[in-house]
């Protein structure tokens, strides 16, 4: 695997083909075009490079991609472009994947081969392919991936945009409900004030008074009084 092209690059292009000559002639025009080139020799390593992994193909160390996961997920795909005739999994193999991926879908996918078999043009548009260009790959068909990479740009951004907005949405509708919330009283206003309790020293001329009172109301105060004069027998 190899990646070529100024890191500031504009677009992303994933080149895959099994012929090295093939590989390096897509790989150098990209680069002439300014792109940003990621170039792999097996539709198992393109897939490994996206992230998708297949099960039958971990066993085999050969197609292990150089680049490792924590770094390729890193570079945002903004085209591929395949060989459709290689050995194991073919281009029109790889374009399934790709299109049946909810993650990958959106990625223009071109299909590159050195045979003219218009069933297979057909069926490959049929799939999902952009383009199919015939090997060799000039110039003025490299001209026009651009249109394609322009047009999935621009959806990816409105995509992101309306999930922003959404998002936006979504926080306001909380704030207004957390505003017409009733806000809970405070605890010292909601229970009810203990009533203060007299003093002791202020409750005992009341005792006393009661029972003065009460002694009023005895027998023994009915008796008459002298006023201290002594009676002799």
């Amino acid at each position: 695997m190899a990646i070529t092209g100024d890191s500031h690059s504009q677009f992303h292009v994933l080149a895959v083909d099994d012929s090295m000559i093939d590989r390096k002639l897509i790989e150098r025009l990209l680069k002439t075009s300014s792109y940003q080139v990621t170039a792999v020799d097996s539709g198992s390593k393109a897939l490994k490079f996206l992230g998708l992994h297949e099960e039958d193909d971990q066993s085999n160390p050969d197609t292990v991609p150089s680049v490792s996961p924590n770094d390729h997920r890193e570079v945002e795909v903004n085209l591929i472009i395949t060989d459709y005739c290689m050995p194991g999994m073919t281009g029109y193999d790889l374009l399934k994947k790709v299109k049946e991926s909810s993650s990958l879908r959106d990625i223009p996918v071109v299909i590159m081969s050195s045979e003219n078999v218009p069933s297979r043009i057909t069926r490959c548009l049929e799939e999902g392919a952009e383009e199919f260009f015939l090997k060799p790959v000039q110039m003025a068909d490299l001209n026009r991936l651009k249109p394609h990479m322009m047009k999935t740009k621009i959806k990816n951004e409105k995509q992101e945009d309306q999930e922003e907005l959404e998002k936006s949405e979504i926080q306001s509708e909380q704030q207004q409900q957390q505003l017409q919330q009733p806000q809970p009283q405070p605890e010292s206003q909601s229970q009810p004030q203990p009533q203060p309790q007299p003093s002791p020293l202020l409750q005992q001329p009341n005792n006393n008074k009661r029972k003065a009172m009460e002694e009023g109301l005895s027998p023994d105060r009915t008796r008459p009084r002298y006023n201290g004069i002594t009676t002799m027998v």
